[in-house]
């Protein structure tokens, strides 16, 4: 029964398609209103039929007092690590601490390049991240002394200023399923942010082990790192619906749970009646 000691938290997964531009910005304002932790969206800047993530979030971010806000997850082959950076915290600031940042080593490599933003191998596109967090965190990081030097293969800064600082410690998530990435969560990053459809059987048990054994290696302790999952609309009743996301806390640790959908009578019973009959559910299994 793994525990790894964080609130249970839900939210929304939003695609913010262009045919409507306040459809995603309602939606987002409905999940704050049914009393929903977190808003976040797709994020494929080479796809022209939706909505650029960034300045939606920007929009979002002034549009709302409460909710978390974050690209689920970013596209960093297309997005600069220190920009980027500077971007996020500016925004956290400017929201009072409601920014989080999901981050994904890329996909759709025919397309990025199109964009501009290259092709690499799998491997090239971890190594890619691994540095693209050493120079978000190293700007963030005011308290350092001195300018920012990474020399990395894919990304590299010689001697970026620091800052802003962010309003408050941003987490950092990444979407990942192969082994390496999941390593690279456990050793650098602040949550694990898979789509469940994406998971076969076992690869949640299979997933956490890695994860933890990369944390434990790094000297840190696993329940740092937030369990997060994108989900589908699960099928019957809201009864069936608390009985897997329950099942999912309480077995493989999962502590936030992100709906992929744009219709907002599931936002609101998502909201309204299957996030607290969760949380009443695990609460009770852990009591």
């Amino acid at each position: 029964m793994p525990d790894y000691g964080h609130e249970l938290r839900f939210g929304t997964f939003l695609t913010p398609q262009n045919a409507d531009p306040q459809a995603p910005v309602r939606l987002a304002e409905l999940s704050e209103e049914v009393g929903l932790d977190l808003v976040t969206f797709q994020d494929h800047p080479y796809q022209p039929r939706f909505l650029d993530t960034w300045t939606l979030l920007s929009w979002v971010a002034a549009r709302t007092e409460r909710v978390t806000i974050a690209g689920d997850v970013l596209n960093l082959p297309l997005r600069p690590p220190a920009v980027l950076a500077r971007a996020v915290a500016s925004l956290d600031l400017l929201s009072g601490g409601r920014m989080a940042l999901g981050l994904g080593a890329g996909g759709f490599w025919q397309a990025i390049s199109a964009m501009g933003g290259g092709h690499l191998t799998p491997g090239e596109s971890v190594d890619a991240l691994e540095e693209a967090l050493q120079i978000i965190r190293g700007i963030w990081d005011t308290d350092q002394p001195g300018v920012l030097r990474v020399d990395g293969e894919h990304h590299r800064v010689s001697g970026a200023k620091r800052g802003p600082a962010p309003a408050h410690d941003v987490p950092i998530w990444l979407g990942a399923y192969k082994p390496r990435m999941l390593r690279l969560v456990g050793r650098a990053a602040d949550g694990w942010l898979p789509s469940l459809p994406y998971l076969k059987a076992g690869d949640l048990e299979r997933s956490n082990a890695i994860i933890d054994e990369a944390a434990h290696d790094a000297g840190r302790k696993p329940g740092e790192i937030r369990r997060l999952l994108n989900i589908g609309v699960p099928e019957g009743p809201t009864e069936r619906r608390v009985e897997l996301l329950s099942r999912l806390a309480v077995e493989h640790g999962i502590a936030t749970f992100i709906l992929g959908s744009d219709d907002p009578g599931l936002i609101t019973a998502f909201g309204q009646d299957v996030a607290p009959a969760v949380r009443d559910v695990v609460a009770s299994e852990r009591g």
